[in-house]
């Protein structure tokens, strides 16, 4: 770690010393999970069975792509019939420090599309669809042509814009980038279906919540263990789409 250390200065120096101190950067070496941040994941499924084989599942905000790692392991995308033991699912054993064991060729094979702004590299059992704005009307079309059926079982967003460091600006921010989501969701997630997305806490973050009651029958507040306290990252779990011609007519009884 010296080494990386050295010509590093105040808060430079404090972010590299507990970067290479953090243990789920450790794990995710240990793993060979791209960041982190699949750690999250990892803990919102054993808790709330987002995954199982053979659901479709967009990703957006991919990049590195720790979060489409996970969930072609979990919804079988690369076909290997992988699975998680039985005791990580009872909860006799904590998942988060165990790799993925088992085996069982029958298992339906789902699929995995990740999008993002930026440069993917290419990861088995996943389609990548890179350089693309998901506020983009043209990024929706090519997302529709790219899921089986031009539909998706689970929309996963680890989406941030670039922070300025103003938090009530970076805030208000992401929760329209999280808005402008649903727009997405509203044509391409199947009924019943799953949108977990991350915001940053603040004066907004109602709207956001409203928003998804309106469309899921279901919404938690949800702070995995691998997001540093300090930070004000959380997620929206969303349960049970409603369909658009659900809405419609419980907006209609409200009336």
């Amino acid at each position: 770690m010296g080494q990386h250390l050295k010509s590093k200065t105040g808060a430079e120096h404090r972010w590299l010393e507990r970067h290479f101190r953090d243990p789920f950067v450790k794990r995710a070496k240990e793993r060979n999970y791209r960041c982190r941040s699949a750690f999250k994941l990892l803990e919102i499924d054993d808790k709330h069975h987002l995954f199982w084989p053979g659901r479709h599942v967009l990703d957006c905000g991919t990049a590195p792509g720790a979060w489409a790692q996970v969930a072609v392991e979990r919804v079988n995308a690369a076909g290997s019939g992988e699975w998680t033991p039985k005791a990580a699912e009872s909860g006799l054993q904590p998942v988060l420090s165990q790799p993925y064991c088992g085996f069982d060729p029958k298992q339906p094979v789902g699929f995995v599309l990740g999008v993002d702004l930026l440069h993917l590299f290419p990861l088995e059992g996943a389609t990548f669809l890179p350089h693309a704005d998901i506020t983009d009307p043209g990024t929706h079309k090519e997302i529709q042509t790219l899921l089986p059926k031009g539909k998706a079982d689970i929309i996963l967003s680890d989406m941030a814009p670039n922070a300025t460091g103003i938090r009530e600006f970076d805030h208000r921010k992401l929760i329209h980038l999280c808005l402008s989501l649903l727009d997405l969701a509203r044509g391409i997630l199947q009924p019943g279906g799953t949108l977990l997305c991350k915001f940053w806490d603040g004066k907004e973050t109602h709207l956001l919540q409203s928003q998804l009651l309106q469309d899921f029958q279901e919404v938690k507040t949800l702070k995995p263990q691998a997001s540093r306290k300090e930070s004000s990252e959380t997620f929206f779990l969303a349960k049970t789409y409603r369909s658009m011609s659900n809405v419609q007519q419980n907006k209609l009884e409200e009336r």
